[in-house]
C-alpha cells in the first residue's frame, strides 16, 4: 500500500489504515438496535432478501458454511433451518457477535455454530476448509474489498461457492430521487430516533452509494480469482446477489 493512501468512509476520504477502526466504531454504536433498524429501514424486506440468498445456496447437511460479517446470526439461523450442517460466523465486531450468541443460545444449536472475531481481509481460517461462504451487507464496509474477496476464494474448497448479498445500483428508472431522499433524509432520522445515532446511519447510507455497481463488482470477483459468476437483482437493484465458485 502506498504511503498516505486513502479510501472511502461513506463520502469522506480517510487514511487507509483508519477505516477498519471507524467501521468497528459504527457497529459498536448500533449493535444493540441493529436488527430493529434493519426491519424499519427495509420495511422487513431484508428478511426476504436473506431468505433468497439461502435458497440460492441450497444448504445440505454435509455443508460447512463460513458467514462473513454475520455477527447477529441471521444467515446462520436460516442456513441451519434449511438443512445446512455447520456454520462459522466471522465478524470484525465483537458487539455484533455478542448479539448473535444471545440469539442462538438454544440447545438444538449447540455445536452447530462457531463464532470468530476476525477481519474478513485476513481470516484465521485454513485454506480450502469450507464448502460455502456468504457475506450479507458486509463487504462494502471492507477497506480492501478485493483482498476480502480473495480470502473467500482462499478458504473455499475447490468447487466451493461464494454468495454475496449487498446493496447495489437501481435498475428501474425514475426512482433515483425518491431513493436518495429516503436514504439521506429518512434513514439518518430513523437512526437518531431509534438507535440514538444519526451519524452512523448517514455513513451506512453513503457507503451504499460508493459501492460498485453490479457489473463492476462482478469484475472485482473475477479479479479475485473466482469464476462462473452470475448475479440477480432484487427490488429493482436496491440489492443484488452475486454468486461465484472456486474453480
Amino acid at each position: 500500500m502506498a504511503p498516505n493512501a486513502r479510501t472511502d468512509f461513506g463520502f469522506q476520504r480517510v487514511p487507509w489504515e483508519s477505516k477498519a477502526t471507524l467501521v468497528r466504531e459504527v457497529f459498536d454504536s448500533v449493535a444493540g438496535r441493529y436488527d430493529v433498524m434493519n426491519d424499519l429501514m427495509s420495511g422487513g424486506m431484508h428478511r426476504h432478501w436473506k431468505a433468497a440468498l439461502v435458497t440460492w445456496l441450497r444448504p445440505k447437511a454435509e455443508m460447512h458454511l463460513l458467514d462473513l460479517a454475520g455477527g447477529t446470526g441471521d444467515i446462520a439461523l436460516r442456513f441451519l433451518a434449511a438443512g445446512g450442517g455447520r456454520v462459522t460466523v466471522a465478524d470484525i465486531n465483537q458487539e455484533m457477535l455478542s448479539i448473535g450468541k444471545r440469539r442462538t443460545r438454544q440447545p438444538r444449536l449447540t455445536g452447530a455454530i462457531d463464532w470468530l472475531c476476525a477481519n474478513g481481509e485476513s481470516l484465521p481460517i485454513p485454506d480450502a476448509s469450507v464448502d460455502a461462504a456468504t457475506c450479507a451487507f458486509g463487504i462494502r464496509n471492507m477497506t480492501d474489498k478485493t483482498r476480502g474477496l480473495a480470502e473467500m476464494g482462499r478458504v473455499l474448497k475447490p468447487g466451493g461457492r461464494f454468495l454475496c448479498l449487498e446493496f447495489s445500483h437501481l435498475t428501474l428508472p425514475g426512482l433515483e430521487r425518491l431513493y436518495d431522499k429516503y436514504s439521506f433524509q429518512v434513514v439518518p432520522r430513523l437512526g437518531h430516533i431509534v438507535a440514538g445515532d444519526e451519524a452512523s446511519y448517514r455513513y451506512l447510507a453513503e457507503s451504499i452509494r460508493t459501492f460498485p455497481d453490479q457489473e463492476t463488482f462482478t469484475a472485482m470477483i473475477a479479479d479475485a480469482g473466482l469464476g462462473n459468476i452470475s448475479y440477480r437483482n432484487l427490488a429493482g437493484g436496491v440489492v443484488a446477489m452475486h454468486s461465484a465458485w472456486r474453480i
